[in-house]
Parts: structure tokens; C-alpha cells; sequence
């Protein structure tokens, strides 16, 4: 394992901002995790694991410990009680497992094509969209247990998934760092198609029982529409997707919300979830005086989503923050309500 000094990390995420690594490796292997970690604690440093960087803000100061990438690669494939499991290295680019999954017509990610970013990550924050979540498929995650030591299994029950949440981002935070994730696919089984977007879509194309590889491709469309398919040179894919998690409300709040936007002459839309009632984010941000397009210097809100921030060119962290901030605080005024980001912030003092 070849351990670098001063490495920029900014060229390494998809929102293109940030400063450099104190110290940088990649590991390709478990024994590379291991080695890393031995000499991060070898030297009294933070250790943060870096993936396909595209949830990331990294601050202008950088991250001053070692910052490991994993490039653990390889899909495997065995059938169990029916279901197909992909075995995949937790540096695999997402999009490509998924692309794999619909290649062999197994069913359950297909919803979940074009997001950018490692299999590595998709646990960590429960990832999902247009109505799947990587946690309805995963049956195993392998981590290297930084406490013990060990390379342990954990089960989904283990993992206690939410909305965006599991145990990797919350009440284990920095205790594990996976390695390998396996997902229980359904080979020959019908696409998900619970999103009104991707109803209309096939509504509109008057077809009727659309196949996983239609719905892949309808997905990716939908997502380059809204800049959340990167797209090279296109300078509204440069963000880290959606900013802001959908407020979770009780049923009295969302009662507070409703009459508010009735007062104000707005249908407020909302899904009920398990978890509580979500009201959109997006939705909340255009009606607190943000429309698309925003821009705050050399930042600005995607021109093509309400919930991407984009760096436009030459914009900082800080800057990046500070239109985050401002958003907050205008939807705090307007309705009340604490819009909560996605994005996990490295090397900030405190949580911006």
C-alpha cells in the first residue's frame, strides 16, 4: 500500500471542492483496510474512508489525517432460495452493479440506476429513489470492525436501516468500514414502478409492462433531466445530489404545515412513509423564496432541481455552506420546519 502526502481531494468528488489529504492511500484488498488503519493509529491520525465521493462536501482546509480510498472491486454471484446475490466489493461503481443486476433481469435496484458513487456508501445512508432503497435487497454487509478488529457479517436487522439512516451514520458512526455488501435480487420479476415520473413516462409511451431495462434507462433519463446523472461538462451535474433529506413530520405538524400553505394558497404535497409523513424538501425550498436557478456567487441551486447545490466554477466549501445555510434559514422562517442535509461534511470544525 502506497501511502501519499498532500493529495487534493477535490478532483476525487463530484462537487469539486475542498483541500487536500495530510495523507492518502488506496486499498484494494481487506489486508490494505488493515494496513491502513495500523498506520493511521501507528501516527495518532483521523481516518476517513473515502468512495466514490459524491454525497461529500470536504472543507477548504482539507482533512488533516488519512484519507482512505477503497477500491475493493469484483461482483460474485450465487443463488439462495430462489433469489440471485451479487456479492460486490465495496469500491464497485453503483451504477454498474445495478446495470449488472438488470443485465441478468433480476429485479430490485433497477429504480436505483444512475446514482452516482461506490457500493461501499449505498448502506451507510440507506440510498434510495423513486421508490426502492438499497435496503429492501441487502442481506449481508461485511465490514472490518474497527474495535475488535475483526472482519464481521452483519444482517440487515444489524444494520437497522431508515430513511437515509442506518448504524454506519449514526450509533456506530466510524466503527465500521465495509468491505463487501451482498443484495437478494428477484431474477425474472417485475420492475418497481411506484414513482409518478416513471408512470407517466410509460403512460405517455403506452407501455403497458415495461422490462427492467426500460425502467433502467426511463430512470437514467429522469435523473439527466434533473442534473442528477453526471453528466461531463454539463455544470449542473456538479453537486452532491440531493442536498436536503425530506422532512419526516408527525401527523399535528403536517396539520400546521397544511393550513399554512392553504393560507398562503399552496397545495402542500406529502406521502405518508413508515417512519411518519414526508413532506419534499424540493418543494419547500421553491416556496421559501429559492427558486431554481438561485445563485449565491459561484454557487448556485441547479437550474434543472431545487435540491441540487452546484459549483459553478471555482467556488469554495465555504461558499457551498454559506448558500446551505441560507436556505435553512429561509425555510425556517417560511414554514417552521429544519431542513436536514445529506451530504456528509469532512474536515469541517463541527457540523456546518
Amino acid at each position: 500500500m502506497l501511502l501519499q502526502e498532500n493529495i487534493p481531494l477535490a478532483p476525487m468528488t463530484t462537487l469539486g471542492v475542498g483541500g487536500p489529504a495530510r495523507y492518502f492511500a488506496e486499498a484494494r484488498t481487506p489486508a490494505d483496510v488493515r494496513e491502513a488503519v495500523r498506520e493511521a493509529r501507528k501516527r495518532g491520525l483521523p481516518l476517513f474512508v473515502l468512495g466514490g465521493g459524491s454525497n461529500l462536501v470536504v472543507s477548504d482546509a482539507g482533512f488533516a489525517g488519512l484519507v482512505l480510498k477503497i477500491e475493493t472491486g469484483g461482483i460474485e454471484e450465487r443463488d439462495d432460495d430462489g433469489k440471485l446475490v451479487l456479492d460486490a466489493g465495496a469500491g464497485v461503481e453503483w451504477d454498474a452493479l445495478v446495470g449488472h443486476a438488470v443485465a441478468r433481469n433480476c429485479a430490485g435496484i433497477e429504480c436505483l440506476s444512475g446514482i452516482p458513487g461506490t457500493v461501499g456508501g449505498t448502506p451507510v445512508q440507506n440510498v434510495g429513489a423513486y421508490g426502492q432503497e438499497v435496503s429492501e435487497t441487502i442481506s449481508n454487509v461485511q465490514a472490518l470492525d474497527l474495535e475488535s478488529g475483526e472482519i464481521v457479517e452483519l444482517c440487515p436487522e444489524a444494520c437497522r436501516f431508515a430513511y437515509r439512516t442506518s448504524i454506519f451514520n449514526t450509533a456506530a458512526r466510524g466503527r465500521y468500514i465495509i468491505l463487501r455488501v451482498s443484495f437478494a435480487l428477484r431474477p425474472g420479476a417485475a420492475p418497481t414502478i411506484k414513482y409518478a415520473d416513471l408512470r407517466h413516462v410509460f403512460s405517455k409511451q403506452k407501455i403497458e409492462h415495461p422490462t427492467l431495462e426500460q425502467v433502467r434507462e426511463a430512470v437514467r433519463e429522469i435523473r439527466r433531466t434533473k442534473a442528477m446523472l453526471i453528466v461531463p461538462g454539463d455544470e449542473d451535474c456538479c453537486s452532491a445530489g440531493s442536498f436536503f433529506k425530506n422532512p419526516i413530520v408527525t401527523v399535528s405538524e403536517h396539520q400546521r404545515l397544511l393550513a399554512v400553505a392553504a393560507e398562503r394558497g399552496y397545495d402542500l404535497p406529502s406521502f405518508e412513509s413508515g417512519e411518519g409523513i414526508k413532506v419534499p424538501a424540493a418543494w419547500l425550498v421553491e416556496h421559501s423564496g429559492f427558486q431554481k436557478g438561485y445563485m449565491r456567487g459561484a454557487v448556485a441551486i441547479s437550474r434543472r432541481h431545487a435540491l441540487a447545490i452546484v459549483n459553478r466554477g471555482g467556488a469554495t466549501a465555504a461558499d457551498i455552506v454559506a448558500l446551505k445555510d441560507e436556505i435553512q434559514a429561509g425555510v425556517r422562517e417560511q414554514w417552521n420546519v429544519e431542513l436536514k442535509p445529506e451530504p456528509v461534511f469532512v474536515g469541517f470544525t463541527g457540523q456546518p
